[in-house]
């Protein structure tokens, strides 16, 4: 199901609670509302769609990738860049990592650790942030 876009910043503020297999429904949202504005977006996090759970989409090279508790374990070369979100208007600096190494489950709550580097990977930070209540 498609969801409004949430732009209250001090709901966006809030940290978001771990996911769980009842969850799911909610990573199927995040789908489906990335889908819908794809044409403006390569990233969300639950709290952009009214929900506080650790659940996270993106774009990674053309396929929608969804995360259930992701946590970045490992980061390397930190730059400068900035950012805009579908949540806020305008674009922010804000500092990034180039590589990240990420702990999280899969849609089987799985628990994985994946590599990303360059726009995937400052797409997953970005998202993180969300779930931690960072807004950019």
């Amino acid at each position: 199901m498609i969801r409004p876009i949430m732009r209250n910043q001090l709901f966006l503020a809030m940290p978001s609670e771990a996911a769980t297999i009842e969850d799911m429904s909610v990573g199927q949202d995040l789908l489906d509302t990335l889908e819908a504005h794809a044409h403006e977006c390569v990233g969300m996090a639950a709290s952009m769609i009214g929900v506080h759970k650790r659940i996270i989409v993106f774009d990674d090279n053309g396929t929608a990738e969804l995360m259930f508790n992701p946590e970045i374990v490992h980061a390397s070369s930190e730059y400068s860049t900035k950012e805009g979100c579908l949540s806020l208007v305008g674009q922010r600096l804000c500092r990034r990592y180039r590589k990240i190494r990420v702990s999280y489950q899969d849609e089987s709550f799985k628990t994985c650790q994946k590599s990303f580097s360059g726009f995937t990977a400052q797409i997953i930070q970005h998202e993180i942030d969300h779930c931690n209540g960072i807004i950019i």
